[in-house]
C-alpha cells in the first residue's frame, strides 16, 4: 500500500515572463539601423555601436552612442522588427534616450511652488488661486446697500464690517501663517536686536497701534532712528531706541 502522494512529482509554477528568443535577422540589421539614424540625424550626431537587445518576439533594438556634446551619456535607440517568416528587418522608430549618467532636466515644478518672497518685480502679476487657504469669502455689503436704496430707508448698514468691501478676506489660517512668519522674522521677539534690547515695543511710545485681530501682537514703529521705522513689529520686539530709555544722569 502506497502513501497518498507517493511518486507524485511537484512541478514549479509556470513563469509569467519569458525572455524573447534571439532573432538573427534583427541582430544582423545593425548596419541598416546605423544608416537609418545617420540619415535622420546626420553622421556627426552618431557615435559608436553599443549593442543589441530583444524587446519581444521579432522586435529588437540597436543602440548607438550620441556624439552630440550637449547630450553626454545619451544614446540613439533604433527599433527594428520583421514579419513572420520574413528574411529582412524593418525600421520602426528612432529615439534619443538617456543613460545612467546622463544629465537630465530636473522634475517640473509649478510656478506657484517655485516663487519665493521678493520675486515679484515692477509690472509683475501674481494670480491668487481661487481655493487659497489664506483667504475666506468676505462680505462686501453690496446687497445691503441695494436694499437700503430700494426701500429708501436711511437706516444703518448691518452684516458687514465698515470699509471691508472685499470679495475675500484673510482667513484664520492666513492670519496664523502671517503671525508666525512675522514673529520669526527680522522684527520678531527672537531677533538678535530684540534679545539685546532693554525694553520691548509693547511699552514704547513710538509704537503705532494697528486694528484687527492681530492688534494685540503687532504694531508699527514710528521712530526714525530705529531699525524698524515704518515696519510692522512684534510687541515683544525691541531695540535700543525705545522711548523710555532715559539719558544717564550727569555726574556731579
Amino acid at each position: 500500500m502506497r502513501a497518498v502522494g507517493e511518486n507524485l512529482r511537484m512541478t514549479p509554477p509556470a513563469s509569467t515572463t519569458t525572455t524573447p528568443k534571439d532573432d538573427a535577422v534583427l541582430r544582423e540589421a545593425e548596419g541598416m539601423a546605423h544608416d537609418a539614424v545617420v540619415d535622420e540625424m546626420g553622421a556627426r550626431q552618431v557615435g559608436g555601436y553599443v549593442g543589441f537587445s530583444m524587446d519581444a518576439e521579432r522586435l529588437g533594438t540597436h543602440t548607438f552612442e550620441c556624439a552630440d556634446p550637449a547630450y553626454v551619456g545619451w544614446h540613439w535607440a533604433v527599433t527594428v522588427s520583421r514579419a513572420p517568416r520574413a528574411k529582412s528587418a524593418t525600421i520602426c522608430e528612432i529615439v534619443l534616450l538617456p543613460g545612467m549618467n546622463s544629465l537630465l532636466a530636473p522634475d517640473w515644478v509649478p510656478w506657484s511652488d517655485r516663487i519665493l518672497p521678493g520675486d515679484l518685480g515692477v509690472g509683475d502679476v501674481l494670480p491668487t488661486p481661487a481655493d487659497d487657504a489664506r483667504l475666506a469669502p468676505g462680505y462686501s455689503g453690496n446687497d445691503e446697500i441695494d436694499a437700503i436704496i430700494d426701500r429708501d430707508e436711511p437706516r444703518g448698514w448691518t452684516g458687514w464690517e465698515a470699509g471691508l468691501a472685499r470679495p475675500r478676506v484673510l482667513s484664520t489660517a492666513g492670519r496664523d501663517q502671517a503671525a508666525d512668519r512675522w514673529d520669526g522674522g527680522e522684527f520678531g521677539p527672537t531677533a538678535a536686536m530684540a534679545d539685546a534690547a532693554p525694553k520691548s515695543c509693547a511699552s514704547c511710545g513710538f509704537l503705532i497701534s494697528v486694528a484687527g485681530p492681530l492688534s494685540r501682537a503687532f504694531g508699527v514703529c514710528s521712530n526714525e532712528f530705529a531699525p524698524a521705522d515704518g515696519r510692522l513689529v512684534s510687541l515683544a520686539y525691541g531695540c535700543g531706541a525705545h522711548s523710555e530709555v532715559v539719558e544717564p544722569a550727569p555726574e556731579d
